[in-house]
C-alpha cells in the first residue's frame, strides 16, 4: 500500500514537473514568436482623415497588444486600388479597408442610399443618420457575403469641378466626369446630360491634367491631397452629395480573433475613426481655404436658385433606386435632416 502511494506521489510530481517545463516552454515561445502582421490598405493620401485614422490604429493596437499585432499601413493604392480591395479582403490578403460606400454596391444595394444626390444637407445630418437605428443597421449589411461593417469614417459633401464653370445644371451637358463604380452616381449624370466614366482615383489626376475627362465630383480633402485643384480651372460649391467610407474587415479575419483581442481591435478602431471624422471636419474647410488661397482654381458660388435647378435635375434619381434601397431607409435619411 506504502509503495502505491509513493508510485502515486512520484507519478503526480512528475507531472507537476511536466506541467511546470510546458509552461516555461509556451511562456518562452510565446516572448520569442513573431508577431501577426495585419494589412490595412487605403486608396489616399496619409495626411487625409482615412489616412490618419489608419495610422492612429496602427498605433493604439502596437501599444495596447505590444509584441503580439504589428499594423502595416499601405495608403495611395499601394497594394491594392478601390477596384480590388475588397476581393483581396475576401482572400485575406488583406485585413481592413475604407472604401468609400460607393463600392459596397456589388454586396448589397442598401448603401446606394449615400450615393443619392442631394439627400443629405450637412454632414451634422449625415452622422445623425449613420448614428441612428436604422444606420447602424447598415452596418451588417454585408455579413452574409463575408464582410463585417465595423464604423463609419467622414470625409466630407462633395463638389463638382470642371474645366469650366458649372453654374446650372446645362453646364454640365456633354462634359465627361470621372464617378466611382456607382449605378446612382452614373444616374446622377445621366441626369444633367453629362457623361459618367467609371475609373479608379488613383488615375484621376492623369485624366483630368490630359483632358480625357472634364471634370470630377469630390470633397475638398481629397480635391486638395491629390491636387485636382491644380487640374481644374472652376469648382462649384454644391455640396450635392456625401463621400464617406466604411472601415471594414473579414467575417474569417474577425472571428478568427480571441474575443479579448477583438474587444482592443474595435475600441481602438472606434478611437480611431473618432479622429479621423475630427480632422475631416477641420480639414474640409482648411483645404477649402487652401484651394482658393493657391488661385489655381476659381470658385463658383450658387445662388439658392440655382441649387435648387440642380436639386430639381438631379432628385428623381431617388425614384428610380428606391425598390433597391428602401423607402423607410430615404425617410430614415430625410428625418436626419432635422435637428
Amino acid at each position: 500500500m506504502k509503495k502505491s502511494t509513493r508510485t502515486l506521489t512520484h507519478t503526480f510530481k512528475s507531472i507537476a514537473k511536466f506541467a511546470t517545463a510546458a509552461s516555461i516552454l509556451t511562456a518562452s515561445f510565446n516572448v520569442f514568436a513573431e508577431p501577426v502582421e495585419i494589412k490595412f490598405s487605403h486608396v489616399v493620401a496619409e495626411n487625409t482623415p482615412k489616412g490618419q485614422m489608419a495610422l492612429k490604429f496602427k498605433e493604439l493596437i502596437e501599444q495596447r497588444l505590444p509584441g503580439e499585432y504589428i499594423v502595416n499601413v499601405f495608403p495611395n493604392s499601394q497594394l491594392f486600388g478601390d477596384n480590388n480591395e475588397l476581393a483581396a479582403l475576401l482572400l485575406n490578403d488583406v485585413q481592413f479597408v475604407a472604401p468609400s460606400l460607393s463600392k459596397f454596391e456589388r454586396y448589397t444595394k442598401k448603401l446606394q442610399i449615400f450615393d443619392l444626390p442631394f439627400l443629405f444637407e450637412d454632414m451634422d445630418a449625415v452622422d445623425r443618420f449613420q448614428q441612428s437605428e436604422s444606420g447602424q443597421k447598415l452596418l451588417n449589411a454585408m455579413n452574409r457575403k463575408g464582410i463585417v461593417g465595423l464604423g463609419y469614417l467622414h470625409n466630407g459633401m462633395k463638389q463638382f469641378s470642371a474645366n469650366d464653370p458649372l453654374n446650372l445644371p446645362k453646364d454640365a451637358n456633354g462634359k465627361k466626369f470621372r464617378i466611382m463604380a456607382s449605378d446612382v452616381i452614373a444616374a446622377q449624370f445621366d441626369a444633367v446630360g453629362a457623361i459618367p466614366v467609371k475609373k479608379p482615383f488613383s488615375e484621376v489626376f492623369t485624366l483630368l491634367q490630359t483632358r480625357a475627362i472634364d471634370g470630377q465630383e469630390n470633397t475638398w480633402s481629397n480635391t486638395y491631397s491629390m491636387k485636382f485643384y491644380e487640374v481644374q480651372s472652376h469648382i462649384t460649391e454644391s455640396n450635392h452629395g456625401v463621400l464617406d467610407y466604411m472601415v471594414v474587415t473579414s467575417n474569417t479575419f474577425w472571428k478568427g480573433l480571441p474575443a479579448d483581442k477583438r474587444a482592443v481591435f474595435k475600441s481602438s478602431l472606434d478611437e480611431a475613426i473618432a479622429l479621423g471624422n475630427k480632422i475631416a471636419s477641420e480639414k474640409g474647410n482648411e483645404d477649402k481655404q487652401a484651394i482658393l488661397d493657391s488661385n489655381r482654381s476659381q470658385l463658383v458660388t450658387l445662388t439658392p436658385e440655382a441649387r435648387q435647378q440642380w436639386v430639381n435635375a438631379m432628385k428623381p434619381v431617388w425614384a428610380k433606386f428606391e425598390d433597391q434601397i428602401g423607402r423607410d431607409m430615404i425617410d430614415a435619411a430625410q428625418a436626419a435632416n432635422t435637428k
